[in-house]
């Protein structure tokens, strides 16, 4: 009762009377481009770290320069809707980045070329489309009945953006200002290499440990974003392989020709990198495991709570008061054929490879985990929604029915991954959905245009994103050091453990027990874990942009700071690092188009390539790539910690 009260006493930014433009051709063509923009950026920074970035508030500042500073209007719900069909591109690429990959290292390791991009295109389509139906239902129970309840972080946090519209200018500048640097570095990095992207050194006097760094642009935003704490669990892991596990086994290899299982060569011949390849990356991938099944297990009263709700409010109606236009849902008829349209899809449609059973199983599993993933956003924002633990969950019950009705080897195993891609981009897409809609709620914007909004940015990001994994696989592979798809790879290991039953489970199980000593000792699983899973060559540079954010941090509990000016760096500071992330994903993206294209043939006849025609043959070694990224972590600190601020301080 008492959160209805707050529901009838709540006016949103524009009142339901006031028509002001919304679905309107401009916003409809920026939320498509940066739906591509930020799908294909996310989906580079997810193969490479195993995380994505939000891309809510980006979009609607990028959105706000664009059509206040370029196309001279003003209205609050045109800036909503570009943002609304933006953020749709970012929660497909996670979705999709987290699964698909494992398709094209089974394809080529059976050599059967590469997936069909229109197979890719259609179980990514199917994916954005029942997230954002599925969602549509609950709009009514998560965001106007719980509204007062369920903060949906990020979803408020961009409705605040709007509100401060006036200030859109400089701030889309500063995004703006972030992707431009983040180019340039990368394009000077990667595209001149004029230092090395990677550094490392081994540790003296310490057998089998070493220390190391990917300078990049993306990894130094990620830190920041993230914060302190969070980068420093993930250092943690990566301590404990690189400078315990690492060592301990080095120096057992030292007492003999030993070998050990999954590695087929003494492991006194395999140095630090060949040890983390066949036997931490396993200890990671089952305390990944464990996080992320463990997180889904303590949510279980929530989830149960959560659907129970739903399908009270479900059975009563949800369409909305069409009479009133901020209470106007997509029609429930609409809702059903296109959920039914999309199910009968994947059961007849040979390139999505699930059949009657797979296509059932999405059904169930997809709304349920729709509703799961709604609810757990709202209470604690997208970055806490355990999508890859509901993804696990649903792979290893596919797994079992499937082997266990004789669909199993390689039909069997593609046929897991697909319905478990399905449901991971479904998760992803609703959990999207419903902070989108929040913000909407906020401000005022018609319920009904959003959500035929999401369903363009999926449709437009699902049409992008298998071009971008095939371009991204053809350049580099998935499962390299450059691209190495670490939640991919292990949604991999789950099925191939279960159908083949192939896995060193010793060093699974190990990870499982370091997951269970963590989650007692009261401290976060998955970060720790995927720390310790990752090389710790990506936790490093991230730690340093955690303690630029940490200086911020601190400064903010101080009673004698200006807690308005520090909040509005780290804002400019969060702005800057996502133009970083963007910007290295854009050319990471563009230099593996040039990786592939093929510029001529030099005088002895071999075939040269783009990539190598850029490169300057200048090397300025570790030292000057450790420099660079001195230099760039300064321009994070000037957008931040040193940024000039309005003071509100009396």
């Amino acid at each position: 009762m008492a959160s209805e009260s707050k529901t009838k006493e709540f006016k949103p930014f524009i009142s339901a009377d006031q028509i002001l433009p919304e679905f309107t051709l401009t916003s409809i063509v920026l939320g498509i481009l940066l739906a591509v923009v930020f799908g294909a950026a996310n989906a580079y920074l997810g193969l490479k770290v195993g995380m994505t970035i939000s891309a809510s508030i980006p979009a609607a500042v990028i959105s706000m320069g664009l059509i206040r500073g370029v196309f001279k209007k003003e209205s609050i719900l045109e800036n909503n809707m570009v943002q609304t069909i933006g953020s749709a591109g970012e929660s497909l690429a996670a979705g999709a980045i987290f699964t698909l990959p494992a398709l094209y290292i089974w394809m080529q390791e059976w050599n059967m070329g590469s997936p069909d991009l229109i197979a890719i295109t259609a179980i990514a389509l199917c994916g954005g489309l029942l997230g954002v139906l599925f969602m549509v239902p609950l709009r009514k129970a998560l965001i106007v009945k719980e509204h007062g309840v369920l903060p949906y972080p990020e979803g408020t946090a961009c409705a605040e953006v709007l509100l401060a519209g006036e200030e859109g200018g400089e701030k889309a500048k500063i995004t703006f200002t972030g992707l431009g640097v983040g180019a340039a570095y990368k394009f000077i990095a990667g595209g001149f290499k004029l230092f090395p992207s990677e550094i490392e050194t081994a540790i003296p006097g310490y057998k089998g440990a070493a220390i190391g760094a990917d300078v990049l642009p993306a990894l130094l935003g990620v830190g920041f974003i993230i914060g302190p704490k969070i980068s420093a669990y993930m250092l943690g892991g990566a301590v404990l392989g690189w400078f315990a596990f690492i060592p301990l086994i080095a120096n057992i290899g030292d007492m003999g020709n030993v070998i050990m299982y999954p590695a087929s060569v003494p492991i006194n011949e395999l140095g630090y990198w060949g040890i983390w390849n066949f036997y931490i990356r396993y200890v990671g991938a089952g305390a990944v495991a464990f996080g992320g099944v463990f997180s889904l297990i303590k949510s279980l009263p929530l989830i149960v709570q959560t659907f129970k709700d739903a399908m009270k409010d479900y059975s009563g109606g949800a369409g909305g008061n069409a009479n009133i236009r901020t209470d106007h849902d997509m029609s429930m008829k609409m809702v059903l054929i296109g959920s039914l349209a999309v199910v009968l899809a994947m059961m007849m449609l040979p390139i999505i490879p699930v059949g009657f059973g797979g296509a059932l199983l999405i059904a169930i599993f997809g709304f349920f985990f729709a509703t799961v993933s709604s609810r757990i956003v709202g209470l604690v924002g997208s970055s806490s929604n355990p999508v890859s633990g509901m993804t696990i969950a649903t792979l290893i019950i596919t797994a079992i029915i499937f082997k266990a009705s004789g669909n199993d080897g390689q039909t069997g195993m593609i046929a897991t991954l697909t319905v478990g891609a399905i449901i991971c981009i479904i998760a992803a897409m609703a959990g999207d959905t419903s902070q989108d809609l929040k913000t909407g709620f906020l401000v005022g914007a018609t319920p009904y245009k959003q959500q035929y909004g999401e369903i363009i940015g999926a449709v437009a990001s699902a049409i992008a994103i298998g071009g971008v994994l095939t371009l991204l696989n053809q350049a580099w592979g998935f499962g390299s050091t450059e691209l190495p798809a670490p939640q991919a790879t292990l949604m991999r290991l789950v099925i191939e453990g279960v159908m083949g039953g192939n896995l060193p489970w010793a060093l699974v199980f190990t990870g499982i027990g370091i997951g269970v000593t963590i989650e007692l000792l009261g401290l976060p699983v998955l970060p720790i874990a995927i720390g310790l899973y990752l090389p710790i060559h990506l936790s490093t540079p991230i730690m340093v942009g955690g303690i630029v954010r940490g200086i911020l941090d601190k400064r903010l509990e101080k009673p004698s700071e200006d807690t308005h000016s520090i909040k509005e760096k780290i804002e400019c500071g969060i702005l800057y690092a996502s133009g970083l992330i963007a910007g290295e994903g854009l050319i990471g993206i563009l230099l593996a188009v040039f990786a592939i294209i093929p510029a001529g043939v030099n005088a002895l006849g071999k075939e040269i390539f783009v990539a190598d025609v850029i490169n300057l043959g200048i090397d300025l070694g570790q030292i000057g790539a450790l420099l660079f990224f001195v230099g760039l972590t300064f321009t994070l600190m000037k957008y931040s910690v040193f940024k000039k601020t309005a003071s509100k301080k009396l």
